[in-house]
Formats: C-alpha cells, sequence, structure tokens
C-alpha cells in the first residue's frame, strides 16, 4: 500500500427473545424483506412500477454528486477527499514506454547492517523509472511491501510513503528471531492508478447484473422473464437499456435499484437477483497498461538476507482487546503462519475455547463471502454446532447455525445489490444498516460486517452513501445498546487486479470506512488487509483457511478479552 497523506484511523450492540425454532422460522419465510418506496408516494409496498424515464447511459465524467447526496456534510466530503488524495502523472501520458516499469524500478536497504535486534527497523527506497530507464519526476505508483520468511512461514506489511517526486520508502519492523527478506511488488503503475481513478469515479456501467421477473402471463400460465438490472445512482442514474425502467427504492436508505422493464410481467413481479457480465471500459490504448507482465510484478533489488537477533528485554505492553484502540502500521506479523498482533492481547482459541467464549452469544455476520468464510469457520470450530435448513443456497445464504447446549447462534447474510452472487431471492438481500436498524443489541449481541469487495465496481460517491447509513444505524444501536460488540471488518486484498477489482480499489473504500468512523465510540475496526496483504496466501479475495483461522481468533479475542 502506498499512502500519499499521514491521515490515520481511530479504530472504534440484540436482544432477542424468540427461542431458536421461532428464528429459523423468521429467516426461512423470508420476514426480512426489502422494502421498496414509490418515487414521491407514501404507501409502503414490494414493488411498485413507476413510469420510464428515459437516460442516458454514459457521461463524459463523473456525475455531480453532492455531500447532501450521499449524506454527510461539506466538511466531511473535504476531509474524505484530502485522505484520499493520490498522486497524478502531471502530464498526460501517450505513450505506454513513459509509464513505470516494473524492470527497470528497483529498492534498495538503506545503510544495511550485519545483524540487526527484534524490534529494530530497517529502511527501504524505492526508485521508479520508465521503460526507457528514465527517472520518474512524480508519484503515484502503487507499491506494495513486506518483510517475509518463507521458512518461517513469516511476515509483515509495510507502509510505503510516496514523495511525488518518483521515489518512496518504507520503514520494515524486524519483529522476529532469524532471517528475513525484503520484497516489493508494483502492483500498478501511476499511469494504470489514473486510469482506474478515471473510471471509479465516471458513470460507465461495469458490472451488470440480472433480474428475475416470475408471474402468471396473459394466457394465466406462469412464466418468466430476465432482464438487466443496475444501481440508479444520482439524479438520472447512469445505466439505461431498452424499455426501461421499473424502479425499486429501499424505504430507510434511499437507494435505488432499476430494471428493464419486462415484456409480459408487470414490476412487482421480481423475484431473485444475479450478478451479470462486466464490461471492460478500457480503450485499446489504455488496454496496454493491464497486461500481466506490467501488473503485480516483482521488482529487483537488496534481497540479501537479513539477520536478526533476540532481544535482550521484553517490553510488551500491548493490552486487551477494546474498542477505541488506534491500528499501527504493523498491527501485527505472521510467525509459523500465527498472527501476533501488535493491536491488543490476542490468543489461538481451540474448539473447546471458542464454545466457552460464544456461550449466550448471538453472532451476525454481515456482508459478503468474505465474512460467509468466518460463519463456516465457526461451524467446523464450535462443538455441537448445526446449521439450519433455512432452504437458502450455502453460498447465497442467509445462513443460521445453532448450538442448542450454550445457546449459541450465527446468522450470515449478504449486503443488499449492488451483489454480483449467483441466482437467489431478491428479499434475502438486506442493506446493513436495516439488519442493524432490527438488532436490540446487549451484551450477548456480536455484530460483524464488511462492506468492499462488491462496492469496488461502483462510484466512490455511492459507498460514501452506504457507510453513511451505516453509521448513523451504528450510532443508534450503540445509543440503545452500549454493551453491544461491534466489529467492522475491513475490505481484503481484492485477488485481481485489473480494471474491475484492484486492490488499489479496495484500499480507497477501506480508508473511507476508516475516516468515518474514526470518531464513533464503541466500534472496532479489525484491519484485516494487513493480513491478507503480508501473507503469502494473498492473491484471492477468499485467503486461506490459516488466515481466516487467524482472523476469527482475533475476532474471539475482542468478544472474550484474554
Amino acid at each position: 500500500m502506498v499512502i500519499p497523506s499521514t491521515n490515520k484511523s481511530n479504530p472504534q450492540v440484540s436482544r432477542i427473545g424468540l427461542k431458536v425454532f421461532l428464528l429459523a422460522f423468521v429467516l426461512s419465510t423470508s420476514s426480512y424483506l426489502f422494502l421498496w418506496r414509490l418515487n414521491g408516494g407514501s404507501k409502503v409496498i414490494l414493488f411498485k412500477a413507476p413510469g420510464p424515464k428515459p437516460v442516458s447511459r454514459y457521461f463524459n465524467s463523473s456525475f455531480t454528486i453532492s455531500a447532501h447526496d450521499m449524506g454527510i456534510s461539506e466538511e466531511e466530503w473535504e476531509r474524505l477527499q484530502k485522505a484520499l488524495d493520490w498522486p497524478s502523472p502531471d502530464q498526460e501520458i501517450t505513450d505506454l514506454s513513459a509509464s513505470t516499469s516494473p524492470d527497470h524500478s528497483t529498492f534498495t536497504i538503506v545503510g544495511i547492517n550485519q545483524s540487526y535486534s527484534v524490534g529494530e527497523k530497517i529502511l527501504v527506497t524505492i526508485t521508479a523509472r520508465d521503460h526507457n530507464n528514465n527517472l520518474k519526476r512524480y508519484g503515484g505508483d502503487f507499491f506494495k511491501v513486506k518483510l517475509f520468511n518463507s521458512e518461517l512461514k513469516a511476515s509483515v506489511y509495510g507502509e510505503v510513503v510516496d514523495h511525488r517526486n518518483g521515489t518512496y520508502s518504507a520503514s520494515l519492523l524486524l519483529p522476529w528471531e532469524g532471517q528475513a527478506q525484503v520484497s516489493v511488488r508494483l502492483e500498478h503503475s501511476s499511469e494504470v492508478v489514473q486510469i482506474l481513478k478515471k473510471y471509479r469515479d465516471s458513470s460507465f456501467t461495469r458490472s451488470h447484473y440480472n433480474g428475475h421477473f416470475e408471474g402468471l402471463g396473459p394466457n394465466k400460465t406462469r412464466i418468466s422473464e430476465e432482464v438487466p438490472c443496475n444501481l440508479k445512482w444520482g439524479a438520472k442514474g447512469s445505466w439505461i437499456k431498452g424499455n426501461c425502467c421499473c424502479e425499486y427504492e429501499d424505504i430507510k436508505t434511499g437507494t435505488v435499484w432499476h430494471c428493464e422493464r419486462p415484456k409480459k410481467l408487470s414490476c412487482d413481479k421480481l423475484v431473485h437477483h444475479s450478478r451479470g457480465g462486466l464490461e471492460s471500459p478500457l480503450n485499446h490504448f489504455e488496454e496496454q497498461f493491464f497486461t500481466n507482465i506490467l501488473i503485480n510484478v516483482g521488482i529487483s533489488g537488496d534481497t540479501q538476507l537479513i539477520n536478526v537477533l533476540p532481544k535482550t528485554t521484553d517490553n510488551d505492553r500491548t493490552e486487551r482487546c477494546r474498542p477505541g484502540l488506534t491500528t499501527p502500521v504493523p498491527a501485527g506479523f505472521y510467525l509459523n503462519d500465527v498472527w501476533k498482533s501488535f493491536v491488543c492481547k490476542t490468543q489461538q482459541f481451540n474448539s473447546t475455547q471458542t464454545g466457552n467464549c460464544l456461550k449466550n452469544k448471538i453472532v451476525y455476520l454481515m456482508g459478503d463471502s468474505t465474512t460467509r468464510q468466518w460463519f463456516e469457520f465457526l461451524e467446523r470450530k464450535v462443538p455441537g454446532i448445526k446449521r439450519m435448513d433455512l432452504h437458502t443456497p450455502p453460498t447465497g445464504g442467509p445462513l443460521m447455525a445453532v448450538e442448542l447446549t450454550n445457546n449459541i447462534i450465527v446468522h450470515w447474510g449478504p449486503h443488499g445489490v449492488p451483489l454480483r452472487f449467483t441466482k437467489m431471492l431478491i428479499t434475502d438481500l438486506h442493506y446493513i444498516s436495516n439488519d442493524i436498524d432490527e438488532i436490540a443489541g446487549g451484551p450477548h449481541a456480536v455484530i460483524v460486517f464488511t462492506i468492499a469487495a462488491h462496492l469496488v465496481f461502483h462510484p466512490l460517491t455511492f459507498y460514501v452513501h452506504e457507510v453513511a447509513k451505516i453509521r448513523q444505524s451504528v450510532v443508534s444501536l450503540l445509543s440503545r445498546a452500549p454493551e453491544t460488540v461491534v466489529i467492522i471488518k475491513s475490505g481484503n486484498t481484492a485477488g485481481p487486479k485489473d480494471i474491475f477489482q484492484s486492490d488499489w480499489y479496495a484500499m480507497q473504500l477501506n480508508m473511507v470506512m476508516q475516516e468515518m468512523f474514526r470518531d464513533i465510540d464503541g466500534v472496532i475496526y479489525f484491519d484485516v488487509w494487513q493480513m491478507t496483504s503480508c501473507h503469502y496466501l494473498h492473491d484471492d479475495v477468499h485467503p486461506g483457511a490459516v488466515v481466516v483461522d487467524n482472523e476469527v481468533d482475533i475476532l474471539l479475542s475482542y468478544v472474550c478479552p484474554p
């Protein structure tokens, strides 16, 4: 990760009186219905068709969205823009050879010694050069730096400082005894980042979705129709196809989803949602910058082994896990595939300890498939826990597991559209803020949410809008039930490094979440970005089991501080 600024975030639950069988019944009958509101109307119905509203599909630049549209103040929007500021090329790039080259860029360890002690740091400098071996004069490259030892299964994340002149630096902590080696990768050149930002902030529709309508046709026989759907964001939206449109506005969040009007069925017959195709906005010239030989490539430099000796004293002052703790860089490190946190005292939980920790707890996991990984892990880890058959898809959910002896209930559900999942009932897709509003909270409630992986396809301003609504709901929850455990799980590294799912997109969304929850007391911000970025199983948005194991151990350390 490259940081052009030094802004840091300050990280900061449901009383349910129903029996387990009632909870299962509630979920299996989809009582968490999407409530939609017809624009300009006050009558609450499931769906209703508005009149067609023809709009233009593309805009030349970012369409106008105000801070009011996003649900925040002008001052907060200014702060967010400052935190997200990223250097750009100082000239228009018309030649690929002028972009940053992974072959010619190098890194150096400054003043390397024969040996170090645990806890000391080394300084790494990076020099960016173009394909003609010329020094770059501006910043904006997206480098990733880590220290690692493959034999020890050890690694630690390094934060990169952009000096905005073609040079970069990273201070790397030496946290383990033994040997270590530096790795530097150029994930994206500054020219690629400029392209990523251009299309993120534009109204170009990169991700498409399908709406599945079902009902009685003209001959009273049951028919189905599949039509394109997408997010409507801005006064007119940015997407239009065919005979547009059926609009669905969520009552509480104000988010509008719209679908091409079916030819035979009415708008209130929308039943299922599914992901559609991806559409690249890149022209032929831009495509050249995204070839595999230029994206996420290691650069050459000082690869000699660094010798690290044990430190003579142990000054561990890590405190117990609780809300309000800051997230340092690094937030911890891996050693023998176990994460050692610098944020707070954590422990490894065995199956019995996990069950004891979650006794009389209701755990709500919300968001996407990365929190579903946590649900599946707890399924395997908690003794005697069983998944309830809610007659929902195993990967789409919602899911629920219970353990009757110790009164443990674990829920998982995906967030609302936009969502790139396979076909599932649209009534099973709930906006996180709405779900939080339905939870009473209390000392037995643990709420974990994440929202990043499926939002990288859409404008940053829409993400701000979603986070603002979630923040409002979290503040209300903690006001009525301050003992509730609320944990924000950051987005993982994204896996693909392309125009659709770049880590740069995910990193910027993480910055937004951190900044917007900076001053919210009682909330825990769990930075899994560092954990997924520095681990050797980092090239998938779904990290390996060893990473998930460590993530859940940290979750449990907040629920049951050691």
